[in-house]
């Protein structure tokens, strides 16, 4: 087993038929690919689902020279003008069209950075389309919407189970390929957790896998007797042990923590005290979308908690 590379892109589709999408997707990109024309896209959706995958793909199928720019990692205004510039201002080597693949847009400051890429978008719109990727289309301003189509990976009820059906099939020939033991209905488990963040499911499938097997071992879940533990913690104002709880349970998505807290609350709270802890939870759950610690997140959630609601 090969362990010196990412999965996630060792295995990332290069064409728009190995991505992993609804039917009704995969017919519209297809057809920018056949007619050979690109507008400025706006691909938006939940983390994982394939917007960058995609964006890259067009590009490639479509004989683009492209550019990725990380917009949470190089959003200032100087970086921007001075890399579209020199990318948008020269030739292209291939013949073909250029292409700016800008990832999380949504992390661009929306009073100074994206009213600026307006003015980028307009300036070099002879030779160069752009391809805006984000998780939160609510956070893009107006004028960028107005100049861009706005493509949105929604997944349907119905499309759910055929597309982890293929997700299936796509995680099973990673693991063969790497020669890891896994068993079905752990995989599966894996796929419903997950589902439909493939990006999430694939780096978890890298981890698990170096102890060369996939079994039930692995499916760590925070159980009802787990969570007393922690209303123990919370309710004796334990803040030491409500941090090693929270350490040990970081393996779980941020966002099942939250449920599973704010599912438990009639059983441990005061009744009158339940309205503002909802608006607690609530406000925790919205900010673990953005912060880069979750860890420091979760605790101080849990800290609010500790401090300003009545337990049973």
């Amino acid at each position: 087993m090969n362990t010196d590379f990412l999965w996630v892109e060792q295995y990332r589709p290069k064409t728009i038929d190995d991505c992993i999408l609804p039917s009704s997707l995969k017919t519209l990109f297809s057809s920018f690919i056949k007619k050979g024309e690109l507008s400025n896209l706006l691909l938006s959706g939940t983390p994982g689902i394939g917007k960058t995958t995609v964006a890259k793909a067009l590009c490639e199928q479509m004989n683009c020279d492209w550019i990725m720019i990380n917009g949470s990692e190089e959003g200032g205004i100087d970086v921007l003008r001075n890399k579209i510039k020199n990318f948008a201002s020269t030739v292209s080597l291939s013949g073909g069209k250029k292409v700016v693949i800008l990832d999380e847009a949504d992390y661009l400051n929306p009073q100074s950075t994206q009213p600026a890429l307006r003015g980028f978008i307009e300036e070099f719109h002879a030779n160069c389309r752009f391809i805006l990727t984000c998780n939160f289309k609510n956070r893009i301003i107006d004028p960028l919407h107005s100049r861009f189509s706005n493509i949105e990976f929604r997944i349907n009820p119905k499309d759910k189970p055929k597309l982890a059906s293929k997700l299936f099939e796509r995680a099973t020939f990673i693991l063969k390929e790497q020669n890891i033991t896994y068993e079905e209905k752990v995989l599966a488990e894996l796929i419903k957790k997950h589902f439909p963040d493939f990006r999430k499911l694939i780096n978890e499938l890298q981890r698990y896998s170096v102890s060369g097997t996939i079994d039930a071992g692995i499916l760590v879940n925070v159980s009802d007797e787990n969570l007393k533990t922690l209303v123990t913690h919370l309710k004796g104002k334990e803040f030491s042990d409500m941090r090693k709880w929270v350490v040990n349970n970081l393996d779980n998505d941020p966002v099942k923590i939250f449920r599973k807290i704010y599912d438990s609350m009639y059983d441990s709270l005061q009744p009158e005290t339940i309205p503002h802890a909802v608006l607690i939870i609530a406000d925790y759950q919205y900010k673990s979308a953005f912060v880069a610690d979750q860890e420091i997140n979760l605790v101080a959630c849990l800290t609010e908690l500790m401090s300003q609601v009545k337990f049973k």
